[in-house]
């Protein structure tokens, strides 16, 4: 008989990048006086980074200001989940080669902005989970205390 899988698994490092660069959309956290804000966003990986374009605004101006970030992203089909978690710090990018660099990935605004400040978060710590879907387990009452 086959044992059904762990219903979370955690990711090991290289899975949780394998996740990310798969992925398009994810959510960028940061925090300005103690007030988190969040932002979907469309990325691509770069190496061992994560890397956006950006307009004048909230957001820029958070990341400008307060460089230790979050970013997640998640999925699930019919048989289960994942999700993974990146921290660490984000700058805005401005060297010009690396500019240059970034321009030929393939990573272009979704809606019709002009979108011309790049920025790079570069984690310090990512973890994931995979999840595998099931029915709830049954309580065992007997572990509760009463």
């Amino acid at each position: 008989m086959n044992a059904a899988p762990d219903p979370v698994v955690n990711l090991t490092d290289d899975q949780c990048w394998a996740v990310l660069s798969g992925c398009k959309v994810g959510r960028l956290v940061t925090c300005v006086d103690r007030h988190p804000e969040i932002f979907p966003i469309n990325f691509v990986t770069d190496g061992r980074s994560i890397v956006f374009r950006t307009a004048e605004g909230t957001k820029l101006f958070t990341v400008t200001i307060g460089s230790e970030v979050a970013f997640e992203v998640d999925g699930w089909d019919g048989t289960g989940g994942w999700s993974v978690i990146a921290r660490g710090a984000a700058e805005q990018v401005r060297g010009d080669s690396e500019i240059d660099h970034l321009e030929t990935l393939p990573l272009r605004p979704w809606v019709p902005i002009v979108k011309t400040h790049w920025v790079r978060i570069v984690p310090t710590e990512v973890t994931g989970r995979q999840f595998h879907f099931g029915p709830e387990p049954e309580k065992d009452y007997s572990l509760t205390s009463g």
